[in-house]
């Protein structure tokens, strides 16, 4: 049997990817092991499936100014001991990781035990920790086209991303049923990513009167980020996250209201959803949202708002616009070409493991 050492963390988008691809990966005799944080969301969502995880110490690359840059550094470096002690241990044939601080400590140490490594960058630029990683990866596996100029030659292979199974298995009657709609209104579904988005969310909720009038609304809002004073509206569900429920609220969904992360449009594009895009922006991040969007818009599949402009008025005008227009960003997403990413990436893991 042959073993692979998963890693990547920090938020869903992190993970989910990685989930995506152990159905195959099992179907293909490989000996699942996880690496990520000790604290990370990674945990939770990998123990699920049975799969031994491991945490080692990993410190956070900011680009601002923070005293814990003199003192993270330290931590990756335990992490690469850690790491090296846990590839030493289990003995993987190949390592895949999906990107985020934790997957730093795990492929630096991979490149020194001498095994290959895949990297999956999911945004048009990579983000800091897969910069310091491409080096060290023998593949790096890309989302966008566009994404092969910032990789060296040799390296680059445009895959998309993986997207779980279980989202096309959805049934909108178990959505309608779950967040208790009748189906005589189109579902708007809001979802802010698997930390929430603050800013979204405040507009949907100033913007709900409205919204309402003419739709119903499952808001997934974030750990936390609930408001209490709006449980029991007719017509709005809401919920800090969901698991499994969501195949189901995106088979409900009419019209998905959206930030712009790479995994999370993808799957959108590959349940042909019309969708708004909100994506964070540049002040929040180093703008890999926004050029998603951006391309997405271009190519006709979806809305785009910005924060900085963003009023509950102007939300309900893309709204109803989206909605009226949905069957023409419908058939865009219809002439999209998708990859089939799982395929793509077990086949180079097969190849790198030595399995052709």
């Amino acid at each position: 049997m042959k073993k692979i050492v998963m890693t990547g963390g920090g938020t869903a988008g992190h993970v989910t990817p990685n989930i995506a691809l152990i159905p195959e990966l099992i179907k293909r005799n490989y000996e699942i092991h996880y690496i990520g944080s000790e604290m990370g969301i990674e945990r939770k969502l990998i123990e699920e499936y049975g799969i031994p995880y491991y945490s080692v110490s990993t410190g956070k690359f900011r680009r601002y100014f923070d005293i814990k840059n003199f003192t993270d550094p330290f931590k990756v470096i335990k992490g690469i001991r850690e790491a090296s002690a846990l590839m030493k241990k289990i003995k993987p044939d190949v390592v895949f990781s999906k990107g985020g601080f934790v997957s730093v400590p795990v492929v630096l140490a991979a490149d020194k035990k001498k095994i290959p490594c895949v990297i999956h960058e999911s945004d048009m630029t990579p983000g800091l920790a897969n910069k310091i990683c491409i080096p060290h990866a023998a593949k790096v596996c890309t989302n966008f086209p566009e994404a092969a100029s910032n990789i060296p030659d040799g390296k680059a292979v445009v895959s998309g991303t993986p997207i779980r199974s279980e989202l096309y298995n959805g049934s909108r009657a178990k959505g309608l049923e779950f967040c208790g709609f009748s189906d005589d209104k189109p579902v708007v579904l809001v979802v802010g990513g698997s930390l929430g988005a603050t800013a979204v969310n405040q507009i949907v909720r100033e913007a709900l009167p409205e919204l309402l009038k003419k739709y119903n609304v499952i808001h997934l809002c974030g750990e936390g980020k609930r408001d209490s004073d709006l449980d029991g509206i007719k017509g709005y569900a809401q919920y800090e996250y969901v698991k499994k429920e969501l195949s189901d609220m995106m088979a409900a969904a009419d019209l998905v209201i959206s930030r712009a992360g790479a995994n999370a449009i993808c799957e959108l594009l590959a349940l042909k959803k019309p969708n708004i895009l909100i994506p964070l922006p540049q002040s929040q991040s180093r703008g890999d949202q926004i050029l998603n969007a951006q391309s997405f818009k271009k190519q006709g599949y979806s809305a785009v708002l910005n924060e900085e402009n963003l009023t509950p008025e102007k939300l309900v005008t893309h709204v109803d616009r989206v909605f009226n227009e949905r069957e023409k960003y419908v058939y865009s997403m219809r002439m999209n070409n998708n990859k089939d990413a799982i395929q793509i990436i077990c086949d180079i893991l097969d190849e790198l493991s030595g399995d052709v």
